[in-house]
C-alpha cells in the first residue's frame, strides 16, 4: 500500500495519523476568525487545515420549493440555499488564508464542490484535495478534481459498497495516484453507536488503499479506535468556541480537544508497535519480580533436599517455577541458608 506525501509529510502505516482540522463555516462570516482558527490548529498540533470551496450559486439554486427546504437535524427550517450562504467561505478569502497557512508553516487544502472551485484552488496551488461525502456520486466532478494528479481524499458516506468502487475507479482512470478513502457517517452530530468503524479494515482489504476516518461524533473516542485500526488519517470539524455557535458548531471540537486529539491518535499508532514476543525494553527492570524457586529453610551440605526447604516465591533470581518437582530429592553440595535463590550450582545432580 503506497504511502502518500503532501507538502513534505508521509501519510501511512509507518506514521502516525495524519490530522486534518476541518475549518467548514467555523470562521461566522469573519475573515480574521478563519486565520486565528488556521492558527490555533497549527498550534495544537493539527497537520492541516481544510476548507470548503462554494459558493451558494455553485452547490444549489435558491428556490423556496419544497425540494429545497431542510426538515429535521441541526439545519431544520433552513432552506438549503440560505444555509449555504451562511456557511461558505467567500472565494476571495482563499488567497489570504492560504497565503497565512504557508506563512506560519500548516498545510491548507480544500473540498471544491464544483470545477469553477477546482480552477481556483489550482490557481492557488492547493497540495491536495478532498472529495466530501454528499459529492461522493458526482462522478464527473470527481474525475476533474482527479485530473489534476494531486492526492485525493475522499469521504464515503452514505456511499454504498458498488458507489464507493466506482469512486475510486473513477480517480484512478482520470490519473489519481495519491488516494486515501475516509470512512464517514454523513450525520450531524453522528451517534458514536453508529461510528461501525471495523469497516476501516475491511474497506482497505478489499480495496488495497489506504482508509482513514471522517469524525462527526461529539468525541474523539472514535477517531481514537480508527486510528487503533489502522486509520491514517483523521478529520475532524475544528472551532476556537463552541459557544459562538454557527452551523457547524455543534459538531466541532474546541482547540483542548483538539491537542488531545492530536495526542491521542499518535499514542494509539504507538502502541499498535508489531507482533512480537520478545521481552520489551520496558520489562527488564521488572525481570527480576518474577517467581522462582528460593531455599527458605537452613539446609546442610549433603542433605536430601524436601518440600519444605524450598518455595515458588518473588523475586526471580532462582530457578524457574518449573524446576521445584525437579530439584526435591536432590542433595545439596554445600550449607546454605533459607532465602538462597536456587541455583543448579547448589544441587548435586
Amino acid at each position: 500500500m503506497n504511502e502518500i506525501n503532501i507538502n513534505g509529510r508521509n501519510i501511512g502505516f509507518n506514521y502516525p495519523p495524519y490530522v486534518v482540522a476541518e475549518l467548514s463555516a467555523n470562521h461566522n462570516g469573519l475573515l480574521q476568525r478563519a486565520l486565528d482558527t488556521i492558527l490555533a490548529a497549527k498550534n495544537c498540533g493539527a497537520d492541516a487545515i481544510k476548507l470548503q470551496t462554494y459558493t451558494p450559486d455553485t452547490i444549489t439554486i435558491d428556490s423556496d420549493k419544497d425540494d429545497f427546504l431542510i426538515k429535521g437535524g441541526l439545519w431544520d427550517g433552513y432552506k438549503l440555499y440560505d444555509l449555504y450562504r451562511e456557511a461558505s467561505t467567500p472565494f476571495e478569502w482563499h488567497k489570504a488564508m492560504f497565503d497565512y497557512a504557508r506563512k506560519i508553516g500548516i498545510t491548507c487544502f480544500s473540498t471544491p464542490f464544483d470545477e469553477t472551485a477546482v480552477d481556483l484552488l489550482e490557481d492557488l496551488n492547493v497540495p491536495a484535495y478532498k472529495v466530501a461525502s454528499f459529492e461522493a456520486t458526482d462522478l464527473p466532478l470527481i474525475k476533474y478534481i482527479a485530473s489534476t494528479k494531486k492526492p485525493l481524499i475522499m469521504s464515503t458516506g452514505m456511499a454504498n459498497f458498488e458507489e464507493i468502487e466506482e469512486m475510486v475507479e473513477t480517480a484512478k482512470d482520470a490519473g489519481c495516484k495519491d488516494l486515501i478513502l475516509l470512512h464517514c457517517i454523513s450525520s450531524y452530530p453522528a451517534p458514536i453507536d453508529q461510528s461501525n468503524l471495523l469497516t476501516i479494515p475491511d474497506m482497505r482489504e478489499r480495496l488495497g488503499i489506504q482508509i482513514g476516518l471522517s469524525d462527526h461524533s461529539v468525541t474523539n473516542t472514535a477517531s481514537v479506535v480508527a486510528s487503533a485500526l489502522g486509520a491514517t488519517l483523521i478529520e475532524k470539524h475544528f472551532i476556537l468556541d463552541r459557544n459562538e455557535k454557527g452551523p457547524d458548531s455543534e459538531f466541532s471540537i474546541n482547540p483542548v480537544e483538539l491537542t488531545s486529539l492530536c495526542k491521542e491518535t499518535k499514542d494509539a499508532w504507538l502502541s499498535l508497535g508489531c507482533a512480537g514476543y520478545e521481552r520489551k525494553p520496558a520489562e527488564e527492570a521488572n525481570i527480576k519480580f518474577r517467581r522462582s524457586v528460593y531455599f527458605v529453610k537452613d539446609i546442610s551440605a549433603g542433605d536430601v533436599i524436601t518440600k519444605e526447604h524450598v518455595r515458588r516465591i518473588r523475586p526471580g533470581y532462582g530457578l524457574p517455577p518449573k524446576f521445584e518437582k525437579e530439584i526435591i530429592g536432590k542433595l545439596v553440595k554445600k550449607d546454605i541458608k533459607s532465602g538462597t535463590a536456587t541455583s543448579w550450582e547448589l544441587i548435586d545432580e
